[in-house]
């Protein structure tokens, strides 16, 4: 336990010693090469636009500085522990690494640019095939090299699946994935939600006595502590693609490690939430050729509607912490 807590505050440290002067360097790149980028097509999304053009001055980019610590602490953590499991470790980092690298298409976009439009870089269909062949890979890595092909549900019992294990796990792979990045909308929002749903899982890896994966959840959670300092209203950074795909993801992967998926949709269960909205949205769009909504997804709606931002925040936290609870209570009354 002393090994962990030193793990949380090392990441921390590190992370607060960085963050500055990589903010510091955000905006310097931002202001340099603003003026280039003025023109800008016309946007498909105008209410989002107007409802976040108050961030438009604001960098983003804040999730590449922490998969580097990340990346880094958890190396050095795996070189001198002789305990960790190098496999979980391997799949976890290239799961980090890879969907942070596709998010940082975008990221690069919005450093060098002004926030306009919701979608950039790649484009919706190429940034969605390329997480699906992500994901695939992800789920072979679990299944091949990590020896998961079974799902175990409270109350039910284990079920073995086999190579169905594959394309189960990367469904939950791309749909957290998303879902990170969509509800990466509002100052200390994501973040906030992600660090309930670390410590949730902190305990199921504890319970289980998987050091790698406690080890490697401390680190994120004194991580994403020094990010969210400057990442709560009035934010000065924002996590950016790289980091919302690259979080949405590896949090599906720590959640597959545990073995518990029906806890993972639980303790995550404001990412559902929020991700549901827009797919309810965009089915809207297609079967009756309207939006149900003014705009989604919902924490943008409330934003819409008049709501503060702290408001919305701070009850999605709420939300989030007893969705937490439930989760966590499913998963060790199967134990």
């Amino acid at each position: 336990m002393s090994q962990l807590l030193g793990l949380v505050l090392l990441s921390f440290v590190a992370t607060s010693f960085c963050m500055v002067p990589f903010i510091d360097f955000l905006y310097f790149l931002k202001h340099k090469f603003e003026k280039s980028s003025r023109l800008s097509k016309l946007s498909e999304t105008p209410i989002h636009d107007r409802l976040m053009k108050a961030d438009e001055a604001t960098p983003s980019g804040g999730g590449i500085l922490i998969i580097l610590i990340l990346i880094t602490l958890s190396i050095g953590y795996g070189f001198f522990s002789p305990t960790v499991d190098k496999v979980s470790l391997k799949i976890i980092l290239f799961t980090l690494i890879s969907f942070g690298l596709l998010g940082l298409i975008d990221d690069i976009k919005l450093i060098f640019t002004k926030r306009t439009g919701k979608f950039l870089g790649l484009g919706r269909k190429k940034m969605l095939l390329l997480q699906i062949l992500l994901s695939i890979s992800i789920a072979g890595m679990l299944y091949f090299m990590g020896g998961l092909n079974n799902i175990y549900i409270s109350g039910l019992g284990n079920f073995v699946v086999n190579s169905w294990y594959i394309p189960l796990a990367a469904f939950v792979i791309v749909s957290f994935s998303n879902a990170y990045n969509i509800s990466d909308g509002l100052d200390g929002l994501s973040a906030g939600l992600l660090l309930i749903c670390l410590f949730a899982f902190l305990a199921l890896a504890s319970r289980s006595l998987d050091l790698t994966l406690a080890s490697f959840i401390g680190i994120w959670i004194g991580s994403l502590f020094a990010f969210l300092y400057f990442n709560i209203w009035p934010a000065r950074i924002f996590l950016g693609d790289g980091g919302s795909l690259a979080f949405g993801a590896t949090l599906a992967v720590v959640g597959l490690l545990t073995g518990k998926i029906l806890a993972l949709a639980i303790i995550g269960g404001m990412f559902v939430v929020i991700v549901s909205s827009s797919l309810i949205q965009i089915l809207s769009k297609i079967i009756l050729k309207k939006k149900l909504f003014p705009i989604a997804p919902i924490h943008m709606y409330f934003k819409y509607i008049g709501w503060e931002e702290p408001k919305i925040v701070t009850r999605f936290w709420l939300a989030q912490g007893l969705f937490a609870i439930f989760g966590l209570w499913i998963a060790l009354l199967s134990r």
